[in-house]
């Protein structure tokens, strides 16, 4: 049986509180939605500080929330098998639509990267693929024997390769590593050999200085130069990430105190309320700052690993820690990134930093994850 009707079996006295009961009637996981919203109100109290004390940053940052949410709450509500079951239209619908943002896409920036749709305006398919990516993969692997062969392999890197080549041709560098990590997240869940993976680390390495000549784009090379010297160009390209680690580091234990961080009020940091939102708060809250976002984080992945290790069928728990893990991948880069020690590739603070698409995919994935949980089925 469900898990609520099983719930709706038990006498009144061995059900727990009632709002536990109708919070497994509406297939929220409360322990989860509790962490996730401690995280946007610690989010929205750095990012009116980031936005320059704008009320109004704020109120579009929340309102992104809403939406969010209500993408959450219904994504909640259909059982796992309808994911699995979609997975391959999903990503099917994505892959026709990267294909034709690169024939009749919409630039912006110098990067061609939208789709105008009419009622909806414009439209960035490979957030899709944050989703649709991790679920096919989970899919291919459903029925398949563990530890995945070596044709096993090949097929999901396929798989994995094939939007995230698209997407690079945007060209869009950190959305392309987001999207290779939460397919290749899935296959190591799955079991992928530590000598493959050796291998592949070994190719990787090997291959990089030929990337770095004949496939990166002038911007992105300049993005590697600077990573690895920002002083070489301090007034230019290496401005960003010195003004970033300045703010970080005198920051100290406590903090220069709410509205008191000087690289930011004073616009010395580019960006502050997007991808470099992290040095705001490193500066503004110190140490202490970080590590209760950080201990934020923590509780929201681990609660999501947790439900996936009690998932019930492969899918879910593949597809379940995959989206985890991805969520722990976003703020790794981001962190890393702000503080020197990955090259800049524009990805956000996840559920920190002022965006739109982002927000509402991240909280698509953890509406699955709720409804991976409060749709198990319970013996007895």
């Amino acid at each position: 049986m469900s898990n609520h009707e099983y719930l709706r079996q038990l006498p009144s006295h061995q059900r727990g509180p009632g709002n536990l009961d109708l919070a497994f009637r509406l297939h929220i996981d409360m322990p989860l939605l509790a962490g996730l919203l401690a995280i946007m109100g610690f989010g929205l109290f750095v990012l009116y500080s980031a936005g320059g004390e704008s009320m109004d940053l704020v109120l579009r940052q929340l309102t992104r929330f809403l939406v969010g949410f209500i993408v959450l709450f219904v994504l909640a509500q259909l059982p796992p098998r309808t994911f699995r079951f979609w997975s391959p239209v999903l990503y099917g619908i994505g892959l026709l639509m990267l294909i034709l943002v690169l024939v009749i896409g919409t630039e912006a920036k110098g990067a061609q990267r939208w789709l105008s749709l009419p009622g909806i305006g414009r439209f960035q398919p490979s957030e899709m693929m944050k989703i649709a990516v991790p679920a096919l993969v989970a899919w291919f692997f459903r029925d398949r024997a563990l530890p995945p062969s070596m044709g096993d392999t090949f097929v999901a890197l396929m798989i994995i390769l094939v939007p995230a080549m698209l997407i690079g041709r945007q060209p869009d560098l950190g959305t392309a590593l987001l999207i290779s990590m939460s397919g290749l997240v899935i296959l190591f869940m799955a079991g992928l050999s530590w000598r493959v993976i050796g291998a592949s680390v070994a190719g990787a390495a090997i291959a990089a200085p030929l990337m770095y000549f004949y496939v990166l784009h002038d911007y992105q090379r300049r993005r590697v130069d600077t990573f690895l010297n920002p002083e070489a160009d301090p007034l230019g390209a290496g401005w960003n990430i010195i003004q970033s680690k300045t703010a970080i580091g005198s920051g100290g234990i406590q903090g220069k105190g709410w509205l008191n961080g000087t690289q930011s009020q004073l616009d010395f940091l580019p960006e502050s309320h997007t991808d470099f939102i992290f040095a705001v708060l490193s500066e503004e809250l110190g140490l202490l700052g970080i590590l209760l976002l950080f201990a934020l984080y923590l509780f929201v992945i681990g609660r999501c690993l947790w439900i996936s290790y009690h998932a019930q069928d492969l899918f879910s728990r593949l597809f379940g820690a995959g989206l985890a893990l991805t969520f722990f991948i976003y703020i790794l880069v981001n962190v890393g990134m702000v503080s020197g020690l990955l090259p800049v590739v524009g990805v956000p603070l996840p559920l920190i930093s002022y965006g739109g698409t982002s927000i509402v995919t991240l909280l698509a994935g953890f509406g699955i994850l709720m409804s991976v949980h409060t749709h198990r089925r319970l013996m007895g």
